[in-house]
């Protein structure tokens, strides 16, 4: 058996090798990481403005236009006038982008399945237990400092 982690430098290392190993299990429409990331966050939150998606993905305005035209020439999201601003657009997924982000889900929940299944009976109750656990705390964060920019 393994021996523990010592410490926040061998989670890290843990927690990227997992997440490269999940992300790369999703093949369905061939989207690059941001696509993907962007894709489901206006899946999450919503249709918003290019600028609001910019900054929320941490990329310039200039490639955020970039990206969203490229979902937009695939079929995967569209642009709409904003009814609360004549002079805004917002961008939202489509029906299609929504299949393809249901379909990459369900890869990944595979790839980690199958993961999972090599894990003893306690370490799939601690792995999911720790995962969910730091769902949580990442989402609680998230909301305080959307609070605190309010």
């Amino acid at each position: 058996m393994d021996m523990p982690p010592k410490g926040p430098d061998d989670l890290i290392v843990a927690v990227e090798q997992m997440i490269r190993y999940v992300r790369h299990s999703a093949r369905t429409g061939g989207l690059s990481t941001a696509s993907s990331s962007t894709l489901a966050r206006l899946d999450r939150e919503g249709p918003q403005r290019l600028t609001e998606l910019a900054r929320a993905e941490g990329v310039s305005q200039p490639n955020m236009t970039q990206l969203v035209t490229r979902l937009e020439r695939a079929g995967l999201a569209r642009r709409t006038a904003d009814a609360s601003d004549g002079r805004g657009v917002l961008v939202a997924v489509t029906s299609a982008g929504l299949d393809v982000l249901a379909r990459r889900r369900a890869e990944r929940a595979a790839a980690l399945r199958l993961l999972m299944e090599d894990m003893t009976g306690p370490e799939r109750q601690a792995t999911a237990t720790a995962l969910l656990a730091l769902a949580r705390v990442i989402h609680n964060r998230q909301e305080s400092s959307e609070e605190d920019r309010a």
